[in-house]
């Protein structure tokens, strides 16, 4: 069983397919979201799926990302937590394969396809991470830093409530605690085998070198 953490600002155009991706990749999750003020109609889609999913909604106004993750797993029922992109659709998991890797990986994230108006584009800047090989504690040489993405990223829910995000950043929180972790020695895995499309949004952060 997993709690999937969704940060939703205005994502109604996407987070129906996110949502419906959980429902049909994971048995018996629930899906928590952190609403951070939207003003579209974002929540009322949400609400479409109350009688197929757990769904349950909590507002954050002083937010940051790591501040919103860390009462994602605050609240969160379940051991292993799925931290999820409001527009990304998982399109491949095996929840066999996830459950060994966390237990020797104190995170494991999965590949990427970056999809611009429908069409997936090819995969420059930071999307040139997820390639087609599983890497421990991937290093980005793009950012000079360690590499880690909460696009689509399984967490050890206990392991972070011990070892939270960084509440004070503005964004980057996921690659700050890849640091973290590899200087306790410990491991994050990048596993190919899991998979979703991570769609454009005008306001998405990881959106350069589109083509």
């Amino acid at each position: 069983m997993v709690s999937v953490i969704i940060r939703n600002r205005n994502e109604a155009d996407y987070i129906g397919f996110a949502i419906q991706s959980v429902i049909d990749s994971i048995p018996e999750a629930e899906i928590i979201i952190l609403d951070n003020n939207s003003t579209d109609d974002s929540l009322d889609v949400v609400k479409l799926f109350n009688n197929r999913i757990d769904i349950r909604i909590f507002k954050i106004n002083d937010y940051s990302p790591g501040k919103a993750l860390n009462l994602g797993f605050e609240i969160a029922k379940y051991d292993c937590v799925l931290v999820l992109s409001a527009h990304a659709q998982i399109t491949k998991l095996n929840l066999t394969e996830l459950y060994e890797n966390l237990k020797s990986n104190v995170a494991v994230f999965g590949n990427q396809v970056p999809i611009y108006k429908g069409k997936k584009i090819n995969k420059r800047y930071i999307w040139s991470h997820f390639g087609n090989e599983k890497v421990t504690n991937m290093y980005s040489q793009i950012e000079d830093r360690l590499f880690l993405h909460n696009a689509f990223c399984f967490y050890d829910r206990q392991f972070v409530l011990e070892h939270k995000f960084d509440e004070t950043l503005p964004g980057k929180e996921d690659r700050y605690w890849a640091q973290y972790i590899n200087k306790l020695n410990l491991t994050y895995l990048y596993n190919p085998n899991f998979e979703v499309n991570h769609y454009y949004t005008s306001n998405g952060a990881t959106w350069k070198g589109i083509g």
